[in-house]
């Protein structure tokens, strides 16, 4: 897919909780250029004088219809706090659209069933590139599941945007919303596993390592293909620089261009936690 280094308008900002802010970005009367669930864009950061490196944001909306691009920014350092300080107007150099996306399938028609049904299981800043992704399952005709966990209520985000697409399972380890404990521990697996609810024809995964890995292993028991989008530490986002080196079963590669979103039985970090 060809890739573009375009200088993009911040059409607004909105502070979701006090350390996320989502960015809508357009570019001007243009349309944006393709892009896929699961890819990423690498911004360069404005008016930040210690921050040489661009920083790689999920995609996590393409509103096709406002020409926008939405990025969900977890402010956790100078680069990504720069960004939640700029104003609407601002413009933003940002390169995409960048690594290979989930596996999307095809358009179905005559309503859903349990061979188009699919989870997408999410934690954290993970959750971003699923909303995306669950808009292109409804668009082709599937029946999205989101699984969403957190650490308490009031860390779930755009919660009311992944219920208008599916049905959503929430876990919080502190129970204040949805099922008490982590995602992989919501009763919709046991309700699987017990053929009470049918297999998906596809797991998602994104958010924590642990997380996935143990969302894999889940799957690896119900014999159900699993795909992950890690979140290794990327510079370049063209794999040039070697930082974000994942092992294989075909060994060595870049998540920046090979990846981000992996089937996770090519990974071999299953073993290391």
């Amino acid at each position: 897919m060809k890739k573009y280094v375009l200088d993009l308008e911040l059409r607004s900002i909105e502070t979701l909780r006090p350390d996320y802010v989502l960015l809508r970005l357009c570019n001007g009367t243009a349309p944006l250029p393709e892009m896929q669930p699961g890819q990423f864009v690498e911004v360069r950061v404005p008016d930040s004088p210690a921050t040489f490196l661009r920083r790689p944001i999920s995609i996590n909306k393409v509103d096709r219809e406002r020409g926008e691009l939405w990025l969900l920014i977890h402010t956790v350092g100078e680069g990504t706090r720069a960004l939640a300080r700029l104003k609407a107007g601002a413009l933003l150099n940002v390169v995409l659209p960048l690594g290979n996306g989930f596996t999307l399938p095809p358009c179905v028609e005559g309503g859903t069933s349990d061979a188009n049904r699919y989870v997408l299981v999410g934690g954290g800043v993970g959750t971003a590139p699923l909303l995306f992704m669950g808009e292109e399952l409804v668009a082709r005709g599937h029946e999205p599941i989101f699984m969403l966990g957190a650490r308490s209520g009031k860390d779930l985000l755009q919660l009311d945007r992944f219920e208008a697409l599916g049905q959503v399972c929430v876990t919080t380890e502190d129970g204040t919303v949805g099922e008490t404990g982590f995602v992989t521990q919501h009763s919709l697996w046991t309700k699987i596993r017990e053929g009470v609810c049918p297999k998906p024809a596809l797991v998602y995964t994104c958010g924590p390592k642990p997380m996935m890995v143990a969302v894999s292993r889940l799957c690896d028991d119900l014999d159900v293909a699993c795909e992950a989008s890690l979140e290794n530490l990327m510079a370049c986002g063209l794999g040039a620089c070697l930082c974000c080196v994942e092992n294989t079963t075909e060994g060595n590669v870049c998540v920046c261009k090979d990846g981000p979103v992996f089937p996770t039985s090519r990974l071999r970090w299953k073993a290391e936690c």
